[in-house]
């Protein structure tokens, strides 16, 4: 296969989609479906701040304002109706409040859309197997060896994240995971994504998403399925539509070098091709 003079050289992908130490909250949303998730999360999370604030500053002041130093003579009585009906009620509009955001966020993900590019998945011990549909390209993919990060352009901290071979998908295309397994049940999750699908057995489950930024994504099986379930990452590369054409083009036709500088990890340099 000849490469083009303009592929000579080229900037690798850089590392959006990974954990970082010590850090707290989401990866970069690189989808929509989980910028969603993390408004919905942030939305929950300041409704749930002020109800622990509201009952924490309620408790305390009960302990302080009917102690009995304070207040020796309780009162006797049993029922208070309206309050009753309000701590009733305000649970109520709270939970239709939240349901409001959630449903829709919710229903977007599992009403599938038309895919651009349709990949089955399938989940192994311990191993991941991926098939480009209607395009006739499957390949497996390893956890990548520590020892082989450099050459492929990682670094040392994405050891047990990244993999021998990639998912590859055009940024802006919607892809359609349809997801099952051969033995036991594993999940594919990628959280920069905001997707997960649990494969089974005997099944075929399907998640979507539609990239919005090139980089390479990390995530990893998210189903306890045996002894080696800590090594069978996810690596999936966003890549404009014209490398992704030419990426499809030569894994298609076997050449796997080519197929890997295409996608390279970091700043790199294309070999030029015979």
């Amino acid at each position: 296969m000849t490469v083009m003079a303009g592929m000579a050289s080229a900037q690798g992908l850089p590392v959006v989609g990974a954990p970082t130490e010590k850090a707290m909250g989401f990866q970069p949303a690189a989808t929509e479906l989980a910028r969603d998730l993390q408004g919905l999360d942030h939305l929950i999370l300041v409704i749930i701040t002020v109800i622990t604030i509201f009952v924490t500053a309620l408790l305390i002041y009960t302990i302080f304002r009917f102690n009995k130093r304070v207040n020796p003579k309780p009162a006797k009585f049993t029922h208070n109706s309206p309050l009753e009906i309000a701590w009733t009620v305000i649970p109520i509009l709270i939970l239709v409040f939240i349901g409001s955001f959630s449903l829709p966020v919710l229903f977007k993900q599992q009403e599938i859309p038309t895919a651009d590019i349709t990949i089955k998945t399938t989940g192994y011990q311990w191993y991941w197997g991926y098939e480009y549909v209607g395009e006739d390209l499957a390949f497996d993919s390893f956890l990548l060896a520590r020892e082989d990060l450099a050459a492929n352009g990682y670094e040392d901290s994405h050891y047990l994240l990244a993999t021998d071979t990639a998912v590859v998908v055009p940024v802006g295309k919607t892809v359609v995971m349809q997801v099952t397994a051969a033995d036991v049940i594993h999940s594919w999750a990628m959280p920069a994504f905001g997707v997960k699908q649990d494969g089974v057995p005997g099944r075929l489950a399907q998640l979507w998403f539609k990239a919005e930024t090139e980089g390479v994504f990390f995530g990893q099986c998210s189903e306890l399925c045996g002894k080696d379930h800590a090594y069978m990452p996810i690596t999936v590369k966003a890549v404009s539509q014209e490398v992704y054409d030419k990426w499809l083009a030569a894994a298609k036709a076997g050449d796997l070098q080519l197929a890997n500088q295409l996608t390279a990890v970091g700043p790199v340099r294309l070999a030029e091709a015979n």
